[in-house]
C-alpha cells in the first residue's frame, strides 16, 4: 500500500447537501479534514448545520461549480442526479478530482444505461426496454407480462419517478405524468417474482475493495422502511450477493461506497435491480452496527486513505427508517430513556420541514437474536413521530 499523509488544511467537497452528505461529513472530522457543500435551494439542508463552507448555487452553473472545486481537495458526490459530461467539465477545468470518477458516474448515470453497462458484463438485470410510446408499451407487456413498471431513466427515488402499469390505460397514463410525452426518457422493467429484496454496500480505493453483509431491504410503500443485517438467507445466497457487488463495481471502476441492491428469486437467482454511487440507506445501520461504517469507508476511499474493516460488531443489526409525517412532535421523554438502557442508537437529519414518506432520521438497534432485534427496532421506531 502506497504511503499516504492528509494535510491540515485538506478539505473534501461535497455535491448536495442532504443527510449523506451530513453523516460523511460526521466521519471526515474525526481526520481532521475539512468539509465544504455546495447546494441548490433557498430551505436550509443537514449540512447548513454542520459545515462553515456552504456554497448555494445552481447546478445547472458552471462556473460557481468550478470555483467550488477549486477550494477543495476532493469532490464527491451525495446524489447521482448531475450529468457525466458536467463532471469532467468541472473536474478538468478546476484541476480537482472527483470520487466516483466522471468516467464512473457515465456508465450508471441513468437507469438505461447502468442496465447496459452491467448487461453487457454479463450480471443478471431486471429485464428492460426503452419507451417511447404506446406500441412500446403493449409490446412490453405482451413480451413480459402485466403489470410492469415504468421508471423515469433519470432522477427518481424512494418510489418517486416511478409508475406501475397494469394495463394500457394505467401504463399510458403513467407514461405521460412521467413525462414521456415531453421527450423525458421512461424505461420499463419487468415485475420480478422475488422472495426477499437484498442490498450490499461496496468500499472500494484505488488499491482495495471490499464489500459489508448482504443484508435484507423491506418496504413500506416504495420506500425502505427496515434492514435487516445480515439477510436471514442461506450464507451461500449472501456470498453470492457479496460477489456480484465486488464485480460490479469493478466493471464501473467505482472510487467510494457503492450499493447494490437486487432480487432474490423464487428459483434462487440473485438480480440486480438498482445501483447508487454514494452511501446509501441500505447502509445505515454500517455506523454502529459495523467495525466501520460505510460513511467513514467512503471518506477513506475518496482521500486515498487504507479501507476499514465492514465486520459486524454484534450478530444482529436493524435499521428502521424515521419517515415523515403531518403531526411532528419532540422525541418523547420515553423514549430517550429507552435509547439510554439499550444498544440503540438514533440519528435525526437536523430537516426543518417533515411530510409524509420523507427520510428525516433512521434508529439501528443492535442484538444476538434476529426477531426480538427486529421486534424492539419495530417499537422503538413507531413511538418517534416527527
Amino acid at each position: 500500500m502506497h504511503p499516504f499523509s492528509i494535510k491540515a488544511e485538506f478539505k473534501l467537497g461535497f455535491l448536495g447537501g442532504g443527510q449523506l452528505a451530513r453523516m460523511s461529513a460526521y466521519q471526515a472530522y474525526r481526520f481532521g479534514i475539512q468539509t465544504a457543500v455546495y447546494r441548490s435551494g433557498s430551505t436550509p439542508e443537514p449540512m447548513d448545520f454542520v459545515s462553515p463552507f456552504i456554497s448555494i448555487g445552481a447546478f445547472a452553473d458552471e462556473k460557481k461549480l468550478i470555483d467550488f472545486a477549486k477550494s477543495c481537495d476532493v469532490v464527491t458526490l451525495e446524489n447521482e442526479f448531475l450529468e457525466s459530461d458536467l463532471l469532467k467539465h468541472i473536474r478538468d477545468k478546476s484541476g480537482t478530482p472527483i470520487y466516483p470518477s466522471p468516467e464512473t458516474f457515465e456508465l450508471i448515470e441513468n437507469k438505461w444505461i447502468e442496465k447496459e453497462t452491467f448487461r453487457k458484463a454479463r450480471i443478471p438485470v431486471t429485464p428492460y426496454r426503452f419507451i417511447k410510446n404506446n406500441t412500446d408499451i403493449e409490446s412490453f407487456g405482451n413480451a413480459f407480462g402485466w403489470p410492469f413498471v415504468l421508471k423515469s431513466s433519470k432522477g427518481g427515488y424512494d418510489g418517486y419517478g416511478n409508475a406501475t402499469a397494469y394495463d394500457i390505460e394505467s401504463a399510458l397514463d403513467g407514461f405521460g405524468k412521467l413525462g414521456g410525452n415531453s421527450g423525458r426518457d421512461i424505461l420499463a422493467e419487468a415485475f420480478v417474482p422475488f422472495e426477499k429484496e437484498l442490498a450490499v454496500m461496496v468500499a472500494r480505493s484505488k488499491s482495495e475493495v471490499i464489500a459489508y453483509p448482504c443484508v435484507e431491504s423491506i418496504q413500506q410503500g416504495h420506500i425502505c422502511k427496515t434492514i435487516m443485517a445480515p439477510a436471514q438467507i442461506d450464507e451461500q445466497l449472501q456470498k453470492k450477493a457479496q460477489e456480484i457487488a465486488l464485480k460490479a463495481v469493478e466493471i464501473i471502476d467505482g472510487i467510494g461506497v457503492f450499493a447494490f441492491e437486487f432480487f432474490l428469486t423464487k428459483s434462487g437467482d440473485i438480480i440486480l435491480n438498482e445501483t447508487a454511487p454514494r452511501p446509501h440507506n441500505s447502509g445505515h445501520y454500517s455506523i454502529e452496527g459495523c467495525i466501520t461504517s460505510q460513511f467513514e469507508n467512503h471518506i477513506r476511499a475518496v482521500c486515498g486513505m487504507p479501507l476499514g474493516k465492514t465486520t459486524l460488531r454484534k450478530p444482529v443489526a436493524v435499521m428502521e427508517n424515521i419517515l415523515g409525517t403531518h403531526q411532528r412532535k419532540s422525541v418523547s421523554e420515553h423514549v430517550f430513556n429507552s435509547l439510554a438502557t439499550i444498544d440503540a442508537h438514533l440519528h435525526l437529519y437536523g430537516k426543518l420541514d417533515s411530510k409524509s414518506g420523507r427520510k428525516m432520521g433512521h434508529l439501528t438497534v443492535l442484538g444476538n437474536n434476529a426477531t426480538t432485534t427486529l421486534k424492539l427496532a419495530k417499537k422503538l421506531g413507531n413511538e418517534i413521530i416527527v
